[in-house]
């Protein structure tokens, strides 16, 4: 009986014989049968016999993959959508409905986002104002009435602001060293008279009425709102009134100044009120390159009670320049007969001339004078002497 050893290998089977028979005896035509039978056996195809292959696992596989794949999409296309603050406002006005919101002139962003709160357009407030804020916003907020609906994302709301209410507005600009009285000028005939000088300067007389909104007008007392008006220019909407006008200048102050040290001023006995006049002082006896040494220059008299002798503290008074009478007389805001400050700021100073009286340089002078040099430039000589000034002035 013949005796073989099968080893699949592929699709066919493989058969090795071991020996040809266990029996040596067998005919040399059994031994030939046997190896033709193996040659046979050897090409025989046993696919047809074999158990099919199971697939649910690659099936199984595929279906994993698809979930897992879509499972990342969604993650990224919810945290790109977070990213962009461009989701649900949260507010509870139905969607699609329209709503006539109203901006007022001077409005600040978190009361432009308290109102949005009320009107139902948004859920939470601070994250609009936050938002507003990254976007570059929140100072641009133009008065007027939009059209807004239920349902809209925070960043399409900011982009109709950003747009505007659709009407044409007044540009008022406030130079840097602006005088109450040039403000008001400025506001009467960029508005064409709507909004005149006299109701602008009337409104604007007494600091008072906006200090529970602006606590840091409370210094100033009842004196006029001069030196707070800050240099800028501002979007009039054609609603914009005395008061609201007032507001933006005054909201734009607050903006800039709010992250200034004044631990200086506050270490020389001047608060931040104080300051400010020595700042509108500084503004418009300086440039921009002399302004810290100047502030210096001054802090160094009301160290030692020395008049700061300004010839624009009387120029504020008369309102031109003034007569070599009228700088020596005894007045209150005459710097060379009094000694200390003006009672008020005498106009509106650039953030520079404010900055250059929080960090002034640390010097020894006491006197400066503006002089034309030989090349026929402007330049400002600085002397700690009075001789020495005398010299410079030549």
């Amino acid at each position: 009986m013949s005796n073989y050893r099968q080893q699949p290998r592929g699709r066919h089977s493989t058969i090795q014989p071991q020996v040809y028979s266990n029996y040596p005896r067998e005919s040399r035509a059994t031994r030939q049968a046997h190896a033709k039978g193996y040659r046979e056996f050897q090409s025989y195809d046993t696919s047809a016999i074999r158990p099919p292959k199971k697939r649910w696992p690659r099936v199984l596989a595929a279906i994993i993959a698809l979930i897992v794949v879509a499972g990342l999409f969604a993650g990224a296309f919810f945290f790109f959508k977070s990213c962009t603050n461009d989701g649900d406002t949260g507010g509870t006005l139905a969607e699609g409905k329209e709503v006539a919101f109203v901006i007022e002139e001077g409005s600040l962003a978190s009361t432009v986002s308290n109102n949005l709160v009320k009107a139902g357009l948004i859920g939470d407030a601070n994250k609009f104002t936050k938002r507003l804020t990254e976007r570059k916003a929140d100072t641009a907020l133009a008065a007027g009435t939009y059209t807004l609906k239920g349902g809209m994302s925070m960043d399409e709301i900011i982009d109709i602001f950003i747009k505007g209410p659709g009407m044409s507005v007044y540009t008022v600009t406030v130079p840097e060293g602006s005088r109450l009285t040039e403000i008001a000028a400025a506001v009467e005939k960029t508005t064409g008279g709507k909004v005149t000088a006299a109701q602008f300067l009337e409104q604007a007389s007494d600091a008072s009425k906006y200090a529970s909104a602006y606590p840091f007008l409370s210094e100033a007392g009842t004196n006029s709102l001069e030196g707070f008006l800050f240099p800028k220019t501002y979007d009039v909407g054609q609603n914009g009134t005395a008061d609201s006008i007032i507001k933006m200048m005054l909201t734009q102050y607050q903006k800039e100044t709010e992250t200034l040290n004044y631990s200086y001023p506050e270490s020389q006995g001047l608060n931040k009120y104080q300051a400010l006049i020595l700042a509108s002082i500084v503004e418009k006896e300086g440039s921009p390159n002399t302004k810290r040494k100047i502030a210096s220059v001054f802090y160094n008299r009301l160290a030692i009670d020395m008049a700061l002798q300004s010839d624009a503290t009387t120029m504020y008074e008369v309102g031109r320049e003034p007569t070599a009478e009228e700088v020596h007389a005894d007045t209150p805001y005459g710097t060379y007969t009094r000694t200390g400050l003006t009672p008020t700021p005498i106009c509106s100073p650039s953030l520079d001339a404010i900055q250059a009286v929080c960090d002034p340089e640390k010097t020894n002078y006491l006197y400066f004078v503006f002089k034309v040099d030989g090349d026929g430039v402007l330049q400002c000589y600085f002397s700690e002497t009075y001789d020495e000034h005398l010299a410079a002035i030549g």
